[in-house]
This record gives C-alpha cells, structure tokens and sequence, in this order.
C-alpha cells in the first residue's frame, strides 16, 4: 500500500480524452501545460519532459490531427487548421484558468503554439518555441521578411521525407535501433515514444493540400503574451539562426527572450535535456498562474 507522500510524489497516470478528432491525454490537477508536438511525433513524446517537471504540474499533450491516435480530416493541413484543433481540445477542458495555459510547442507544434496565440489569446498565458522553422532566409536584425507570393490559398501537396519513410519500413525494434544509432545522445526514454510515433503517423498528411507558410516573426506579431524562444547551433541542425531568432523577438507583440542552448540541434530537449529543462522551469515558474 503507498504512502501519502508516496502519492505525492509518484507521476500522475494519463488520462486520455478526445476532442472531435483529437486525441489527448492529461496529468495532474488543473490543467496548466499544454503541449504540442513537431512533425511524425505524438503527444507521447513528451513524456520525458514531462517526468523532469515532476508531478506538481497539471499537463494536457495532444496529438496533432494526422499522428499518434488523432484523425486526420479531408482538409487542408497548416498552422490555422492546427490552431483551431488546439483551441477546441483547450475549450473542452473544464478547468481552465481565466489567464488561459503556458503552450509548449516544438517544431511544427510550436507554429501552431505562435498562431494559437495570435488565434486566441484568452486562452494562453504565456508560449515556450522550441526551434520553431522561421519560414524565411537568414537576414539582418530588423529587415522585413522576404514577401510571399502565394495566395491564400492551400498550396500543393508535400512529399514524405526519405528519412520517415525508411523509418517506417522498420519494425519496431528496427526502429528504435535507428533512433539510437542517428541519435546517440538521446536517453532510452526518449526512443520508444519516437519509435511508436513514426509506426502512427498518417501517411495521408502528405497527400493533403497545405495551408500557405506563414513566417514566423508574422506570427509572434500577434502574440502578446510573454514567450521563450529556444533554438540550438544551426551546424549541429538547429532551424533558426542567431539573426533569424533575434529579428523575431523584435518582431513580436509582446516581450521574448531567446535561449540559444549550445550543442543542440533541432530536438533542443532531446540533444541536451539538461540546459533546456532548466530554461524551461525558471520561464514556468515565473509565468505559472
């Protein structure tokens, strides 16, 4: 039988729920943390960010619609479609703060992070980017974005990359080899949710048309909450240049601060969970509700 401080101190179990096409899961109490994955992964992959939290925190992960238990609607696929996914999963919990949750995104789900923001900003109190793709070239501090030249109009259909279609082909002990063969830096927890992401992955996400890139610094124009923006070393894969991460915290509505954490690449907190865990709490602690 466990003990009261047992109890307290064990990680909560999720609970899994579902909005319409989105699934979720959810630890913990009220909710706080909203986290939101990058391209091929799962809600599940950030389990290991979760556990180095600890369990006073109350967490809520969704998969985005196309990867891990979600679906994937005949509809375009972008930040607005996956915004509004997020927007509904948060609107159906029942215990969200008046100040709205702290979004954590990475990748891909730190675009929708952004745009959630800009989207709805009832419902979010502060934003972490987690080398979000900046959708422009490497310019001076301060220089406008390059124009775009699409309409707004879905744009056309992409191509799996070979590199998720081979990981695919594995099985799954393959797979998890894999992961540990091109990423020996990453701990043992972080592969097996890697590895289960890649097998659920919708391939259909790649056949839909796609919404028109949005740069990233148009986006954080419109937030106004705080955010932190994380990148690591564009040599060692990183998305976004030094210059890039500075012109978009001038650019944004409200106030950044960037954490370039070195000797990471473009999974920040899978390269060096150390240095990026410890960013990520001090900004929790400081915007916790």
């Amino acid at each position: 039988m466990s003990t009261a401080r047992e109890s307290e101190t064990r990680e909560p179990r999720p609970r899994p729920g579902r909005t319409g096409h989105i699934a979720w899961t959810r630890r913990g109490g009220r909710t706080e943390l909203f986290f939101l994955h990058g391209f091929s992964d799962s809600g599940a992959c950030w389990d290991p960010v979760v556990s180095a939290l600890g369990p006073g925190w109350g967490v809520l992960a969704a998969d985005a619609r196309g990867h891990g238990e979600s679906g994937l609607p005949e509809e375009p696929f972008g930040h607005t479609a996956h915004a509004r996914d997020a927007a509904a999963v948060l609107d159906d919990q029942p215990d969200l703060d008046p100040d709205g949750v702290i979004v954590v995104g990475h990748s891909m789900g730190a675009v929708t992070a952004a745009a959630l923001a800009g989207l709805r900003p009832d419902l979010v109190r502060a934003v972490v980017l987690e080398d979000p793709p900046p959708g422009e070239r490497e310019d001076a501090p301060g220089s406008a974005p390059a124009p775009r030249t699409a309409e707004a109009r879905p744009g056309p259909p992409r191509q799996m990359p070979d590199w998720l279609r081979a990981v695919r082909a594995l099985d799954p002990a393959a797979r998890i080899a894999r992961g540990r063969a091109d990423n020996p830096g990453w701990s043992e927890e972080e592969l097996v949710p890697w590895a289960t992401s890649k097998e659920q992955f919708d391939p259909r996400v790649v056949e839909l048309p796609t919404e028109p890139f949005v740069p990233l610094r148009e986006l954080l124009a419109k937030v106004t909450c705080p955010v932190l923006l994380i990148h690591g070393d564009v040599d060692r894969g990183s998305l976004l240049p030094p210059t890039v991460a500075a012109a978009c915290a001038m650019a944004a509505g409200g106030d950044v601060e960037v954490a370039r954490i070195d000797g990471a690449g473009h999974s920040v907190r899978r390269d060096r969970p150390g240095p990026y865990v410890a960013a990520l709490t001090d900004f929790l602690l400081r915007h916790r509700g």
